[in-house]
């Protein structure tokens, strides 16, 4: 009886392995089967994109297109607001300089750093302990010499053309009104006599406030109103 209830036992233990057997095996199959969907489904969706693709892109491309117009758009815009802020001047003008009080033909010079005035018989001396320079300009209109006394700001080096030999040359501080620009600004002394223009209106004045067109002559508009020429000496 033990054995036959052993060998009972033991029939029944296989088969409760052979049903766990047969159960792997359907869940295999089962897997498989759902893998094999899964690699179907994502063969399909990557058809599918690929078929959007090309409408994405050019959605994308509209979007670009938009924004680069804009774009440009606005920096066709930003120089002519620029230039309306700016006073237009020629290569020629009539400055007024003060002192000594009157008007000058002057060239307008993007080129050169500093301005420079046509000044003689240059004379540097001291009063009350500060430097100063005494020199004269010639009179636009009857030849004559207007001597003026200014205060000495500083010197600078300035090197003659074709030689390596430099000029010390004396700086002073003098109104300009040029169209609407109104500004204190430096001046170089120099020997000009053999320019025929006395003044050369440089970028220490023309930076930020005007743009020059240097085809052109005169085409600033002169003040209308006379400013009081008793400057006191700065």
């Amino acid at each position: 009886m033990l054995a036959v209830f052993v060998l009972l036992a033991c029939n029944t233990h296989e088969n409760q392995l052979t049903e766990r057997e047969a159960m792997v095996s359907a869940r295999e199959s089962e897997l498989v089967t759902l893998f094999a969907e899964m690699i179907e489904q994502k063969k399909l969706l990557e058809k599918d994109d690929s078929n959007d693709l090309p409408d994405t892109m050019k959605n994308s491309a509209e979007k670009t297109c938009s924004c680069d117009s804009d774009l440009d758009a606005e920096t066709v815009k930003e120089p002519s607001n620029i230039a309306e802020t700016k006073t237009l001047l020629g290569g020629i003008e009539n400055a007024f300089l003060d002192p000594p009080g009157m008007e000058f033909s002057a060239r307008i010079d993007t080129g050169a750093q500093t301005s420079s005035l046509n000044a003689l018989d240059i004379i540097e001396f001291e009063r009350d302990g500060k430097p100063f320079v005494k020199f004269s300009l010639i009179h636009p209109l009857t030849g004559d010499k207007l001597e003026l006394t200014r205060r000495l700001r500083r010197h600078v080096r300035i090197k003659g053309r074709g030689s390596r030999e430099s000029h010390r040359r004396p700086v002073v501080r003098i109104r300009v009104m040029l169209a609407d620009i109104d500004e204190q600004i430096n001046f170089t002394l120099e020997d000009r006599s053999r320019f025929k223009h006395q003044v050369l209106i440089g970028r220490n004045l023309l930076q930020d406030l005007a743009i020059v067109d240097v085809s052109k002559k005169n085409v600033a508009t002169p003040k209308t109103e006379n400013p009081d020429t008793t400057s006191e000496i700065k």
